[in-house]
């Protein structure tokens, strides 16, 4: 059934070899993979948890964790909450994630709670803001940092794993040796201030991948959490490919529905589109436009790309993405499947739509 997201398992378990090879033999840290970008797709977790460089499994909904947890800490891993817990999520914190990010002290609080009831100790990374702007005690704030360490110390039933940052999400700031330095120089001074050691520093996402390649990821850094660099084989930083990966592991496949020439402008008053933008159009003369079925619901439009690269994605409309197929030199008719391959928000909308089936290639 169409439309649908082909999933290469073998190409994925190649990118994983690479990321892996660059993060751990090369770069020295930790390997903590992301899998929300495919919704905790069942097939992919297989080969997530079958991996042995991968130590952490991460997710930022616990309802994909529960899903895997298992199987996860079955084969030796932990799992990890990315997103700041909400409250009333706390019970189910603390029984399917081994380590949450966290950065309110009224949080872990009830994680320290919910914990004793279930007589489990819970992990705790205190996630550390440099400059994004999202979650994160502020690094200039280190009076309150440190206030917040010395509470977590006092709880009986959480452990403080250690810090981290996110960069690039929200901000949009590239992770460097001297900002993620400031992270290291914190958890020293957390370190030599307390009397203890933490077991992780954690210093971003795909987008910090790229300094081990540089050989500039600042000593002390020991954990990278890697989503699209293992999916789509990203460095997120500056969009480069990553040596041994391939962008091509995941591919949505849509059915065309029409196939007729038409004007390239529509004709009469344009308003706004039911997305309230005013849309702007090209003037292409008389064109084949092909309508397939799949829209905006289901991907992101401006996050894929068409195999055929002689095919324009013309707009979309909820259900629809409307193609110009002229210069193609593919005859297409009603009924032929179009091919795309994806970037982070179409792959991530696409996975977690219900209208798209999944195939997978092993």
């Amino acid at each position: 059934m169409y439309p649908r997201l082909v999933i290469d398992l073998k190409k994925l378990k190649s990118n994983l070899d690479a990321v892996a090879h660059i993060t751990k033999d090369e770069g020295g840290c930790s390997l903590m993979i992301v899998t929300k970008g495919l919704c905790a797709d069942k097939e992919m977790v297989h080969v997530v948890a079958d991996h042995p460089a991968v130590d952490f499994v991460a997710d930022s909904r616990v309802k994909n964790i529960r899903t895997y947890a298992d199987e996860v800490r079955e084969k030796g891993k932990k799992t990890v909450l990315l997103r700041i817990p909400m409250h009333d999520e706390a019970a189910d914190v603390v029984r399917y994630v081994d380590l949450s990010f966290n950065s309110e002290l009224s949080t872990i609080r009830l994680l320290d709670q919910e914990a004793g009831k279930l007589g489990v100790k819970h992990s705790v990374l205190l996630m550390i803001d440099l400059g994004d702007l999202r979650e994160g005690i502020f690094y200039q704030n280190e009076e309150l940092i440190f206030q917040t360490v010395e509470e977590i110390l006092k709880m009986e039933n959480i452990q403080l794993y250690g810090i981290g940052v996110n960069l690039t999400c929200y901000g949009a700031i590239i992770p460097k040796n001297d900002n993620l330095s400031n992270l290291t120089a914190i958890a020293l001074k957390i370190e030599e201030k307390f009397g203890i050691s933490l077991k992780m520093v954690s210093g971003g996402n795909s987008s910090s991948i790229y300094l081990v390649e540089k050989g500039e990821l600042p000593e002390g850094i020991n954990n990278l959490r890697l989503g699209e660099s293992f999916l789509l084989g990203n460095d997120t930083a500056y969009g480069t490919k990553l040596p041994g990966t391939t962008g091509d592991a995941l591919v949505l496949e849509a059915q065309i529905v029409e196939l007729k020439e038409k004007p390239s402008l529509p004709i009469g008053e344009v308003g706004v589109d039911a997305f309230g933008q005013k849309p702007y159009y090209e003037d292409r003369g008389i064109i084949k436009r092909a309508i397939i079925a799949v829209g905006k619901q289901d991907t992101d439009i401006d996050s894929m790309e068409p195999v055929d690269d002689k095919i324009d994605i013309l707009g979309g409309s909820s259900d629809h993405i409307i193609l110009d197929v002229t210069k193609s030199d593919t005859e297409y008719k009603v009924g032929d499947v179009v091919r795309f391959t994806l970037g982070y928000g179409g792959m991530l909308k696409t996975a977690t739509s219900a209208y798209v089936e999944k195939a997978y290639i092993r």
